[in-house]
């Protein structure tokens, strides 16, 4: 089949960049469940023909779709829908940002949202003083239905007006606040999952898994999140773009 009967083709005077175009087409597919994960992805030099843009402009596209996780190159077999989720490890991006770009729907389950003062923990990595006040998010995050990652999020009290601003997105609460991070320090470790852990994630007890813990920064230096998520190790990939120097 040729590929842009099975994913679609340009829309006569969308203005976007025709990279992004053939981005949306490629994205909304594997959403769509069009194109499936291990499918492969025409050469570059096909895409080129079949859309009539340059190689650059596919060489572009594709670059991106890998960078987000959607493809995944095989040196010598090509291109492919990518078959776990990869999340960059260089890119500050909320679970719900990266669940959106790869076409799946984000639900949440929360288990507590609640009001308190900062723990000696807390302090320490928010550079909070005593009895400063947080927020704190506990909830199973979800992909379309699909339990992938556990959270446990403690946001700096300037941060948010209160715990009932936050609804799907944590991140989108932040940035409606002025308050969404900038950067942030990460550090990622092998865990296995104990017996909550692994019943609410669907997997069994001492099943492998992969603990982040974020702390985030505003702008003008302070912190605003410190946070702790546990992932399901079948059902991701982090990857991150290394350079010399």
């Amino acid at each position: 089949m040729i590929f842009s009967q099975q994913i679609g083709s340009f829309r006569p005077g969308n203005p976007a960049p025709l990279y992004l175009q053939l981005q949306q087409l490629i994205r909304a597919a594997i959403g769509g469940a069009v194109l499936s994960p291990g499918d492969a992805i025409p050469a570059e030099r096909d895409l080129a023909v079949e859309y009539d843009i340059s190689r650059i402009t596919v060489r572009k596209a594709i670059a991106g779709l890998a960078e987000e996780g959607l493809l995944t190159r095989r040196r010598g077999a090509g291109t492919f829908v990518a078959g776990r989720v990869e999340k960059s490890f260089s890119k500050l991006s909320s679970f719900s940002e990266d669940m959106a770009a790869r076409g799946k729907v984000v639900t949440n389950k929360w288990i507590s949202r609640v009001a308190g003062t900062v723990d000696p923990e807390e302090a320490l990595s928010l550079g909070l003083s005593p009895g400063a006040p947080v927020y704190r998010f506990h909830r199973l995050r979800l992909a379309d239905g699909q339990p992938m990652a556990l959270e446990y999020a403690t946001i700096a009290g300037y941060c948010l007006s209160g715990v009932e601003a936050v609804h799907d997105s944590l991140y989108v609460a932040l940035e409606a606040a002025g308050s969404r991070p900038v950067r942030a320090l990460q550090r990622l470790r092998a865990v296995p999952f104990g017996p909550d852990h692994a019943r609410l994630l669907g997997v069994a007890t001492g099943t492998p898994g992969l603990l982040i813990e974020r702390c985030g920064f505003l702008r003008d230096g302070r912190a605003s999140e410190f946070t702790r998520s546990y992932y399901r190790g079948d059902g991701y990939d982090f990857v991150a773009e290394l350079a010399d120097g």
